[in-house]
């Protein structure tokens, strides 16, 4: 059995080779199955990974994970070997997840502030105040 990686929505990744955050190795049957997995390795997907050994029993566990790069190799066969490169989030862009998450709640709350101040607008202007 091969160690494999859980990404948080609970795809389970199988690993060639996954000695560090920076050098896990896929194998895919060809460069479209690569793409599905490359594809799952949203920033979503990487705030939670477990990775897992041969008989299931949690080694690591990583939340805030960033793709780096990606490199594959196409072999005669067809089948792809992909090295990932992740690493975690440095504090700056943890700091930076934040301060985005806060403005986006801020930004709601001035539309919903608009939306009632207009709407008060025009009861005064309708006399129904």
């Amino acid at each position: 059995m091969k160690d494999t990686m859980i990404l948080k929505d609970g795809t389970a990744v199988e690993l060639e080779a996954g000695a560090s955050l920076g050098a896990i190795q896929v194998a895919a049957l060809n460069k479209a199955e690569m793409l599905k997995t490359w594809e799952k390795l949203t920033g979503e997907n990487l705030a939670e990974v477990k990775i897992q050994n041969g008989v299931g029993l949690t080694v690591g566990t990583y939340k805030d994970l960033v793709l780096v790069s990606e490199t594959s190799v196409v072999a005669a066969d067809g089948t792809v070997i992909t090295k990932y490169c992740l690493r975690e989030k440095t504090e700056v862009e943890k700091r930076l997840d934040n301060v985005e998450a806060g403005q986006a709640i801020q930004d709601e709350a001035i539309v919903d502030l608009g939306e009632v101040s207009s709407l008060l607008a025009e009861q005064i202007e309708g006399g129904e105040v």
